[in-house]
């Protein structure tokens, strides 16, 4: 009877120790290709310098959450800051991908970024370099869109 206790306490510890289970639900390679496609027609809409095509991109509840400002919560909230940034900048965006990880219908990216921004009343472009985290979403549609979009800069804000 002590062997079974020692057993059943050894088992119980290592069953403590050892990692939990993590269960996702499976991808097909059709369902990664599409997700890592995503990328690109996110690029596509965003170098568009298409309010439409890049808000076609985006869940109705996407969170842009862009360097030294508020999170934007909701395509609603997204389309005039999206608007403004168009109205004033002719943009081109290269976003190499870092790291892609699909897990069912969620996709998580991990970029870097080079940006030029032309204005559009004139002046010098404006270069920047930096860093993004993208969640993308497989929607009922069967479409891949924008969930979150969190960026910034990799070096320290000019000073003013």
């Amino acid at each position: 009877m002590r062997t079974f206790w020692a057993l059943a306490t050894l088992l119980a510890f290592v069953a403590g120790c050892s990692k939990p289970a993590i269960t996702t639900p499976a991808s097909d390679a059709a369902s990664d290709a599409a997700a890592h496609q995503a990328h690109e027609a996110y690029v596509t809409a965003i170098n568009s310098n298409d309010v439409e095509m890049v808000l076609g991109m985006l869940t109705e509840d996407v969170v842009y959450m862009a360097a030294n400002d508020k999170p934007y919560v909701g395509k609603a909230a997204v389309r005039p800051w999206v608007d403004g940034y168009f109205k004033a900048y002719k943009t081109l965006w290269d976003k190499p991908v870092q790291e892609f990880v699909v897990s069912g219908d969620w996709a998580f990216e991990r970029y870097s970024y080079k940006s030029v921004d032309t204005p559009k009343d004139g002046g010098a472009a404006i270069e920047d370099t930096g860093w993004g985290f993208v969640v993308y979403h497989h929607d009922a549609d069967g479409k891949w869109r924008v969930a979150r979009d969190a960026w910034g800069p990799d070096h320290p804000a000019a000073a003013p």
